[in-house]
């Protein structure tokens, strides 16, 4: 069955139609002018060359790539108080670092580190355009592993999984955070080297001074060498963690709250932490 309609009718939807192209109105947004600041990122390691990372923020809506400005002078400064220059060697190579992923350093040291419990260390950063970075950290004692362990499901064949245990007792002072890591395959022929298991970080605002037991879900196969590694980690390495997640998570959803990033150095954006850890080694039988 057709429909008609009366003339009336017809004249108003055509004006309708013609209307609706008024309802699209471009506008442009004036952005505010953008100041680009430091951004650094520094864990020093006992035993290994101290490098570092030294980049630029950018605004929102730029390119992703990072930007390396190439005249920037860095200065560590050691617990004796002698300033150790680290030059500007960037190396653009994919290396796999076990803390912060795909590890690209800009300045990189000439000796391996030597750091002990309680040593506390500088960093000055600074370029010709007076941008001026600096950050201060300490050592922590590293927090032994008292055990760790697994235990199966009760599947049978390829359903058949273990999960991991880790087992450490926190200090009885205040503010201690932990960052585990879990790498499977054999230590020896680089397993270290990749992307961990599991990459967890914990507080002991609820648990402080008494045992910590982490555990994972069921992932681990019979024959999987697991190896635990506990990093003792200051209140600044763990908001800084966190902060960057949530960024992370925040990006580009419009319904979630826009994230800033916590640092723990001054004059610019970044981290500057010395990684304590302690290994454990299990082979799931």
């Amino acid at each position: 069955m057709a429909y008609f309609l009366k003339p009336t009718a017809l004249l108003l939807a055509i004006l309708a139609l013609a209307g609706c192209g008024k309802l699209q109105n471009d506008i442009n947004v004036p952005l505010p002018a953008y100041s680009a600041e430091l951004v650094v990122e520094c864990y020093l390691e006992p035993g290994k060359v101290p490098s570092l990372a030294v980049s630029t923020t950018v605004p929102y809506l730029s390119s992703v790539l990072p930007q390396i400005p190439t005249d920037v002078t860095v200065t560590l400064t050691m617990p004796d108080g002698t300033a150790v220059p680290l030059p500007f060697q960037p190396n653009y190579q994919a290396l796999i670092d076990t803390v912060s992923g795909v590890k690209f350093h800009s300045h990189i040291g000439r000796t391996p580190l030597v750091a002990r419990p309680g040593d506390v260390f500088k960093i000055d950063v600074v370029d010709t355009k007076g941008r001026h970075v600096t950050g201060t950290t300490t050592m922590l004692a590293p927090i032994p592993i008292d055990s760790v362990n697994y235990k199966f499901n009760d599947k049978t064949g390829s359903e058949r999984k273990a999960y991991f245990l880790t087992n450490f007792r926190d200090p009885i002072s205040l503010d201690d955070c932990y960052r585990l890591q879990l790498h499977k395959g054999n230590p020896a022929k680089g397993a270290l080297l990749k992307s961990p298991e599991v990459d967890m970080s914990v507080e002991d605002r609820l648990l402080n001074g008494q045992q910590f037991v982490l555990g994972t879900s069921y992932r681990f196969n019979a024959g999987d060498t697991v190896t635990a590694t506990l990093y003792h980690i200051d209140r600044s390495f763990y908001r800084f963690r966190q902060s960057t997640r949530d960024a992370r998570n925040a990006n580009g959803n419009p319904f979630a709250q826009p994230s800033a990033i916590y640092s723990n150095v001054q004059g610019g954006v970044g981290i500057f932490a010395v990684l304590s850890s302690t290994t454990a080694t299990k082979v799931v039988r």
